[in-house]
């Protein structure tokens, strides 16, 4: 039975300790521990309460929720439920609605805080050989998702314009800064899929401040402007792009360092309405840009020529074979959006409120963030590159040590995780370079219509009931 929330003064640090210990170990917990969740909890001012869903509970039981291929609640409970009857504890009720208060609950900044932290955290594991000439390499990429289709989510995440009402989906727009040496999420940014300050760029000026000295950020054309290449350097970054579609290069000017390779200056714009006047007038008045053209002889590559900017403008340093090869690397990214949203199942989101979707995807990006730490571990044991470890094949180990892990006693749980980070190691990935495939689908879906009105005129047409 609940009770009421002692006063900040009542309720030392000692007593929520204790609660929190209650709680089931997930195969991170190492990654994750305890005095770090608590920690972001006691930031965040959460209210606590003696209940079954603590924080903390409601935190491990929401990851497990979202590692699991079945990403409902009533399994996710079910495992809790499972837990408290293996360790000897009163058990649970099998009924999903106080977890779902709980996860109410639970603030939003909790998990980005933890994303956050988890993130920086493992990036500091990667040894200095894992760094490009010394420098942190880092991708920023966009994608979007959907959710269901209800009225609170279509209010904050509105679908396409070109849909009709009731047959699109709410459309989130997530903007989502790597570290490419070691995968994690070190920040992202949501929004709506459009409307005034919502493009991609847009929400990566939100996440500047992620930023510091030697840092060397990979993008794809929609970040090569002015303003992106002048605000990394304002913070003593760097920015390799592909040069914007309406931007041209031409090579008979500006400084020559090579064939198809010169520094120019770019001049500063007029200052566009979402800059401020004094950030506008920090900025210089001009910014040297190396162009640089790049010929892919690749078979089966669609891209032949493109042109690569960057505020690397020293050819000795960074030789033109190396900004090209930077440039590919940016294709990270894809990949570990990919594992995101295919992987982890984060492309179509299961809340019905535009809250609890921010905290689903807040979510899955820290579960993202514990398992690529899991990959650096067992990495930096095998002597290899977290490149080379599988993101699937670990989340397939993690879901089959999960059920042991969870009812394991403390001495064993050391070992039982070096076995775990031992099956991890061998399931690497194929060096396949060059891979080409066809963006084509053999196997044929089934040939069901498309549904050209919302559900409710549907069913009520089939039963031959008027909706006027």
């Amino acid at each position: 039975m609940a009770h009421a929330t002692l006063p900040r003064h009542a309720r030392p640090v000692g007593q929520l300790r204790r609660r929190l210990a209650h709680a089931p170990a997930l195969p991170f917990s190492e990654l994750l521990p305890q005095d770090l969740a608590e920690q972001a909890i006691r930031q965040e001012n959460v209210p606590f309460r003696d209940r079954f869903f603590s924080p903390l509970v409601t935190l491990w039981v929401f990851l497990s929720q979202v590692l699991d291929p079945d990403h409902s609640c009533r399994a996710a409970v079910a495992r809790l439920l499972a837990w408290r009857t293996a360790q000897g504890l009163a058990p649970c009720s099998a009924d999903t609605g106080a977890y779902c208060k709980a996860r109410r609950r639970l603030p939003e900044a909790v998990l980005a805080r933890l994303t956050r932290a988890t993130g920086q955290n493992t990036q500091e594991q990667a040894p200095l050989p894992w760094r490009w000439n010394g420098y942190t390499l880092k991708v920023v990429d966009g994608t979007t998702l959907s959710m269901p289709d209800t009225p609170a989510n279509q209010k904050a995440f509105p679908q396409h314009n070109a849909q009709k009402p009731g047959i699109g989906f709410p459309i989130l727009r997530l903007v989502v800064l790597f570290s490419l040496a070691v995968g994690t999420v070190l920040d992202a940014a949501l929004g709506r899929y459009q409307g005034k300050h919502s493009g991609e760029t847009a929400l990566w000026h939100g996440l500047h401040d992620d930023l510091q000295a030697g840092d060397l950020v990979l993008a794809d054309r929609c970040f090569s402007s002015f303003w992106e290449l002048a605000l990394a350097r304002q913070r003593d970054a760097h920015l390799v792009s592909r040069l914007h579609q309406c931007r041209r290069a031409d090579f008979r000017t500006g400084r020559r360092l090579g064939r198809e390779d010169h520094v120019v200056q770019w001049s500063k714009p007029a200052r566009p309405e979402w800059m401020d006047e004094p950030t506008y007038a920090a900025l210089p008045a001009s910014l040297a840009v190396r162009e640089l053209r790049v010929r892919v002889r690749v078979a089966g590559f669609r891209v032949r020529v493109l042109v690569v900017v960057t505020t690397l403008l020293d050819a000795g340093e960074m030789p033109r074979e190396d900004i090209a090869i930077l440039y590919r690397m940016r294709w990270h990214a894809e990949l570990d959006l990919r594992s995101l949203k295919q992987t982890l199942q984060m492309d179509i989101l299961r809340c019905q409120s535009p809250e609890m979707v921010r905290k689903e995807v807040w979510a899955h990006l820290l579960a993202y963030n514990l398992l690529c730490g899991l990959m650096v571990r067992s990495a930096l044991e095998g002597g290899l590159l977290p490149l080379q470890v599988s993101f699937k094949g670990t989340l397939q180990l993690v879901q089959a040590f999960a059920a042991v892990l969870w009812t394991a006693a403390v001495e064993e749980l050391a070992e039982i995780m070096r076995r775990l980070r031992e099956a991890i190691r061998e399931h690497r990935v194929g060096d396949r370079p060059n891979r080409c495939e066809p963006r084509a689908r053999k196997r044929r879906a089934k040939h069901y219509p498309l549904l050209n009105e919302s559900r409710q005129q549907a069913r009520a047409r089939l039963a031959g009931i008027s909706c006027g």
